[in-house]
């Protein structure tokens, strides 16, 4: 198994994976633990036991979850659409 790490995050697809707020500038969203049920380019949607939260991705240090691996990531670094995420990877890579 291949091991997932901050750059590789940036091209792996976020919907459905493990999420964790470390650190937000709301105080409110500090340690909201659940799954990521949609994205967009500003924000995350988790879903959580007590209902979903809509989570601005610039303001918060996330830790992502996949199987053992946690991989811990500034917001801001995921401030694209998902689509043009994994595309700057790619790009970032063969360049």
């Amino acid at each position: 198994m291949k091991t997932m790490t901050g750059k590789k995050l940036l091209a792996h697809e976020l919907i459905g994976l493990q999420v964790k707020v470390k650190d937000s500038s709301d105080a409110s969203r500090k340690g909201l633990t659940g799954k990521v049920i949609d994205e967009t380019k500003h924000t995350l949607k988790i879903e959580f036991e007590k209902g979903e939260k809509i989570v601005p991705k610039k303001e918060c240090i996330f830790e992502f979850i996949s199987g053992k691996e946690k991989v811990e990531i500034e917001g801001k670094k995921l401030c694209l659409r998902p689509e043009d995420r994994t595309k700057e990877y790619w790009r970032n890579v063969y360049d």
